[in-house]
């Protein structure tokens, strides 16, 4: 039984079978190739046969291996390895078909690669998970044919496993290490020109040629006799939110990513840099309330919280009660924060039903709303219109895209910081209005 299961013929033994049927046809016109056809039809038994003898009678086969990473990172290519071992004394035709996770919907996987003798060869391939949670594997399928190629033979390997994917510390590796070597601005990041002091006194200490000569404190100036200068350090330890809405607007797909999980993968990176730069980091949840809270604070196990909670954030499809956040932040955040609202609004009149509440919020704290551009609108925008109906569709499309702008004018009548962003520049334009922020000292 398990013979016939990994019993498989080949496309090339069909062919010869044809081809031989055909050649019989053929010697019944003409009877004296009738002896040289049984010949052929001789040789292709013989060469099944020996086909068989070198594929099955043999102890080991090949041996393979699936080697998956810990984890995996949403949005970002993965890489997968598959190690095989060729214990045949001869090269081998291999036929590796591995069962990927149902959330990729590839029926077609496979990669065909020859195998020299006794030896190891590693294979690699490339996933793009677009959704947080487990992915499951199966079995790991590789299907083996020697020169001849009349029969293959399959052997499966029972590498069932499950990968949870995360979101995007791909990302959030590379954004750290340009953070740390304080290179951002290579990836589109702006450098903001510092202005002013901080408030946040550090030490008294002698006048050096180039202090500002605004800062000389003049009563230590005269109990020293000697010029002094008050030094002042960043603000720091200061709690910044990323407050992410999960309603149903933030399900609206680019690029078979949802703006829920670019608000996430954005979340993760901006709480990474808020640490680095010696802020407290947080985050929290909301639609019909507030959920997944982690408070801010700069323990070194922040960031694991943080990932862990990013994690477990799932859409409810409801309508977002922009009340309850506003509730919520007045009663439970005493101290003034800045507050990274991921939202999105296409109309005028869905932004002035929440208005009186975002006005509230941002009286206390440090607002920033940020929405998203509709990418394909701009593509209607931009192409050239041949019919009546493009005439209109190009119409319709600039107006909304108009109004994404009134809906940024509106809010910075009330004080309220924007970011208008398209899904793919949303992590560099919020570090750029963070840093921002803090160069201008508005927290």
């Amino acid at each position: 039984m398990k013979f016939i299961k990994s019993f498989y013929i080949q496309n090339r033994f069909f062919y010869a079978c044809i081809s031989i049927m055909l050649l019989f046809v053929f010697s019944f016109v003409f009877p004296r190739w009738f002896i040289v056809v049984k010949l052929l039809l001789l040789v292709c038994c013989t060469f099944v046969v020996l086909d068989i003898v070198l594929l099955f009678f043999t102890r080991r086969g090949i041996t393979g291996k699936r080697l998956l990473p810990e984890k995996f990172s949403n949005g970002d290519q993965n890489t997968i390895e598959i190690e095989i071992h060729n214990w045949y004394t001869f090269p081998i035709q291999a036929k590796i078909m591995d069962e990927i996770p149902e959330q990729f919907q590839v029926r077609d996987f496979n990669i065909s690669k020859k195998l020299k003798s006794s030896s190891t060869t590693h294979l690699e391939y490339q996933l793009r998970p677009t959704t947080r949670g487990e992915y499951h594997f199966g079995k790991l399928n590789v299907y083996v044919s020697s020169t001849f190629g009349l029969i293959a033979r399959r052997f499966s390997f029972n590498d069932s496993a499950m990968v949870p994917t995360y979101p995007s510390f791909i990302q959030l590796r590379k954004y750290d290490l340009l953070a740390m070597s304080h290179n951002l601005h290579q990836y589109g990041i702006k450098k903001v020109r510092k202005l002013g002091h901080t408030m946040e006194f550090e030490q008294i200490k002698d006048y050096v040629l180039g202090d500002d000569l605004r800062t000389i404190n003049w009563k230590a100036t005269a109990k020293k006799n000697q010029l002094m200068v008050n030094q002042f350090q960043d603000e720091k330890s200061q709690p910044v939110y990323s407050v992410i809405d999960k309603g149903r607007l933030m399900k609206m797909p680019f690029n078979n990513l949802s703006l829920l999980d670019y608000a996430i993968n954005a979340t993760l990176i901006i709480s990474s840099i808020a640490t680095k730069k010696q802020d407290k980091a947080g985050f929290f949840t909301f639609s019909k309330k507030v959920e997944n809270i982690v408070v801010a604070e700069r323990r070194p196990s922040q960031m694991q919280l943080i990932m862990e909670g990013l994690y477990n954030v799932t859409t409810d499809f409801y309508e977002s009660d922009f009340g309850r956040l506003y509730s919520d932040v007045k009663q439970h955040l005493k101290q003034r924060s800045l507050l990274l609202l991921y939202t999105n609004f296409e109309t005028l009149d869905s932004l002035h039903r929440q208005l009186p509440y975002l006005k509230g919020i941002a009286k206390n704290h440090l607002l920033v709303l940020v929405f998203f551009k509709n990418t394909e609108l701009d593509q209607v925008i931009n192409s050239n219109a041949e019919t009546i109906q493009d005439v209109y569709d190009k119409v319709i499309a600039e107006k909304y895209a108009f109004e994404k702008r009134l809906i940024a004018n509106e809010l910075k009548k009330y004080g309220i910081y924007t970011i208008l962003t398209t899904p793919e520049e949303l992590t560099i334009n919020t570090i750029n209005k963070y840093l921002e922020i803090k160069a201008r000292g508005l927290l």
